[in-house]
């Protein structure tokens, strides 16, 4: 058994293995980069090694660099985790020449695998099913543009040395053809060094089915079923699940046959996905519209997947023990016959990254993290960050992949789910409630998914970035909520609550305060969160909603209910209204400078302006009574407004 190994990558991927490594008794030895330098998996390690700057192109990326560790610490093996050098053939065999052990696979079944047109041809010689397409030498685009036209359009032009959704372009019509491959062209050349193409069929309804492969270097090959990766945006798997939705014996049996003939096909060793696409188009057989006779072999990923979690939660196996083993000279620990499905498990990706600005990176300090679930309990989170680390620009932005297991879908879902409802994260905003809203989807559900599903359904995907009242309601709970000896919650306290009654705070979003009260009726989130001197910020369902919170501790209920409070000391600069003035909820009353800035105060329900004080130019402290609005006739929350 390797005794020492080295991981050749970051994040949570670098301290998954640590931890199977330990496990094991193999010592680890972590590599890091400038921006690294306290990161987890650098902390977790036996010992890590500096390999250079920031930059990946200048440290992960480097393979002179990580072998030169690797033989400086007495590491006998590297592991490259997915990503940076997992793929890179000449890595791998750096590798071997260097005298170490790779866990991986060979290297000429990793340049087997790697280009798209030969790896589709070793397919069709294996008797594997593949996408009806293109795979000749001619590039000219006068032959591109005839075969396209014998395949059919709509068609996907793809880069031959594609890779992550780059250089790869859906054709609609013939008279689109031109310009788009002059486009994929160009990417593929600045992306991978190769401009040429190969075109596929495009399948209107696809589904992304994938099966787990493992070889041994006693030549064994077995399968660990199939995962389904459908839910995608721009190419970029978002959540993932096993087994395939709809997946009858007969269909699973046809095509983890064909991903085994795959592996055998390149002399696989180690661990590897076979990726197929399956035409759900027709749904006349119940919904799901896997047939074995419309799945078509995609590609081969030569690696661990980022989703490998959901095999090993199904199946009870540890793929990173398994990588290990194999390398070592070991047997597969099981044999096909041994292995079973139990259960169901999907996996979320959780990504540093805001839906409300077109999934636009977030990077920053995560001062308050908190992903709620302990190893163990309720699901299974994989991650390679605390709070107090930071989301760096320099790499993927994924924060956690979070696991959950039940005895059949629906229940892993609402595992799934509640998961990420206890997600508390900030100031660095994520897509965890894109998540939520993308699991809770009927669509999805039901089951009645494919690529196409987050584009079509994505204005219902992501969340309002605006609380409603009873959010607004809740954070005025947190920001009122006392400890159990009554004192009040320190900073960054985080905790679940419902609200407590008699109440009022002054809160703020954007310079525009009002007067939060938990007086008579309306609804109440119980949402968590926690508050410090400046903000109040909470947490449903997996959206974070941040508060100002000017002035520190509370209101009592004598304000009433309608009474708006000077959030702060600071000077009234113009007033709005007039006493007796009928107002509308959210219409600014009065306008107060402090702190540099300027803070609009508003009406917190439709009504009529009973006591006014504030006069404009005045100085005020904070806490005092401003106006007070007696609410209409109709429930306080309710809008004279019909259309509202």
């Amino acid at each position: 058994m390797i005794a020492s190994l080295l991981i050749a990558n970051r994040g949570e991927i670098a301290c998954r293995v640590i931890r199977t490594a330990r496990k094991m008794g193999i010592r680890s030895v972590a590599v890091y980069s400038d921006a690294d330098t306290r990161a987890l998996h650098v902390r977790m390690a036996d010992e890590a090694v500096h390999i250079g700057p920031s930059p990946a192109r200048e440290s992960y990326l480097v393979g002179d660099k990580i072998i030169a560790a690797a033989k400086a610490t007495g590491a006998e093996a590297i592991h490259p985790g997915y990503g940076f050098l997992s793929e890179n053939a000449d890595f791998a065999q750096a590798v071997l020449d260097a005298g170490l052990i790779w866990v991986g696979p060979r290297p000429e079944s990793i340049r087997a695998m790697g280009l798209k047109d030969a790896a589709k041809q070793r397919m069709i010689d294996a008797g594997v099913p593949v996408t009806p397409g293109y795979l000749g030498a001619d590039q000219s685009p006068a032959t591109l543009a005839a075969e396209a036209g014998k395949i059919g359009y709509p068609i996907l032009i793809k880069a031959v040395a594609g890779g992550g959704g780059k250089g790869m372009r859906r054709v609609e019509a013939p008279a689109e053809f031109t310009d788009a491959l002059a486009s994929c062209q160009r990417e593929a050349a600045s992306s991978f060094g190769d401009d040429r193409v190969l075109l596929e069929k495009y399948i209107l309804s696809p589904r992304h089915i994938e099966v787990q492969v493992f070889g041994d270097t006693h030549g064994n090959v077995v399968h660990l079923f199939e995962r389904d990766c459908s839910l995608q945006r721009r190419h970029q798997k978002v959540i993932e699940e096993a087994p395939a939705p709809g997946m009858d014996d007969a269909t699973r049996a046809s095509i983890c046959d064909a991903a085994v003939k795959a592996a055998k096909a390149v002399d696989y060793v180690g661990a590897g996905t076979i990726e197929f696409i399956a035409d759900t188009s027709d749904r006349e057989d119940g919904g799901s519209g896997l047939r074995a006779d419309r799945i078509w072999f995609m590609e081969m990923n030569t690696r661990l997947q980022v989703e490998h979690p959901v095999t090993e939660e199904i199946t009870g196996q540890d793929l990173v023990e398994w990588q290990l083993r194999v390398a070592s000279g070991e047997p597969l620990p099981k044999r096909q016959d041994e292995l079973t499905i139990n259960g169901w498990a999907i996996e979320a990706r959780l990504y540093a990254e805001d839906p409300a600005r077109d999934f636009l990176p977030s990077v920053g300090r995560l001062e308050h993290f908190d992903l709620g679930v302990e190893a163990g309990e309720e699901g299974r989170i994989e991650t390679g960050v605390e709070e107090g680390d930071a989301i760096s620009p320099f790499y993927d932005p994924m924060i956690a992949k979070l696991i959950a297991r039940g005895d059949d879908r629906n229940e892993a879902i609402t595992s799934l789910a509640a998961i990420i409802d206890e997600l508390e994260i900030w100031p660095v905003r994520t897509n965890a409630g894109f998540l939520f809203n993308a699991l809770v989807h009927p669509a999805f559900v039901a089951a009645e998914i494919d690529t196409g599903f987050i584009a079509r359904d994505l204005d219902a995907l992501v969340p309002d970035p605006e609380p409603d009242e009873a959010i607004w309601r809740g954070a005025a709970a947190v920001a009122l909520a006392e400890d159990d000896d009554g004192e009040g919650l320190g900073t960054l306290a985080g905790f679940r609550l419902n609200a407590p009654a008699n109440r009022a705070v002054s809160l703020g979003r954007g310079g525009t305060f009002r007067t939060v009260s938990l007086d008579g009726e309306g609804e109440t989130v119980p949402v968590s969160g926690f508050r410090d001197d400046e903000r109040v910020v909470v947490f449903l369902e997996g959206q974070a909603y941040a508060f100002d919170r000017a002035a520190r501790g509370s209101v009592g209920a004598g304000a009433g209910s309608g009474a708006i409070l000077s959030p702060m000391p600071g000077k009234v600069t113009a007033v709005d209204v007039a006493l007796g003035e009928t107002v509308t909820k959210g219409q600014r009353l009065l306008t107060l400078e402090a702190m540099k800035m300027e803070h609009g105060l508003v009406a917190p329900f439709d009504g009529t302006v009973a006591e006014l004080s504030a006069v404009a130019g005045a100085q005020v402290a904070e806490g005092i009574v401003l106006v007070k609005v007696e609410p209409d006739e109709r429930h306080p929350g309710e809008s004279r407004d019909p259309g509202r």
